[in-house]
């Protein structure tokens, strides 16, 4: 769902504006620092992707799913990052950089 889909006061933006960083859940800080999202996948839904737990494809054996929140995005690589649909060289750029 697009975040202009949401209520105002449910907004990331305008709820941390309003109630500060506490009142925001991590999939919404991370929502902010990634801006959007790609077509089908709205921004919460990626932020969310990124913090769910590691997984392991049974059939590649290659790392699915996301990186078991904050402290796993504090430990990854830009690499690792790409294997995120719609996360661009800048988006994995700016989240090494900041994170």
């Amino acid at each position: 769902m697009p975040l202009k889909d949401l209520p105002l006061d449910a907004q990331p933006r305008e709820k941390l504006l309003a109630r500060g960083p506490a009142a925001l859940s991590d999939a919404e800080l991370l929502a902010l620092l990634l801006r959007t999202g790609i077509a089908g996948k709205g921004v919460l839904q990626m932020a969310q992707e990124l913090l769910d737990p590691p997984a392991t494809c049974a059939t590649t054996g290659r790392s699915t799913g996301g990186f078991g929140g904050i402290a796993g995005l504090l430990h990854t690589s830009v690499a690792d990052l790409a294997r995120i649909k719609g996360l661009g060289p800048a988006k994995r750029a700016e989240l090494v950089a900041v994170l």
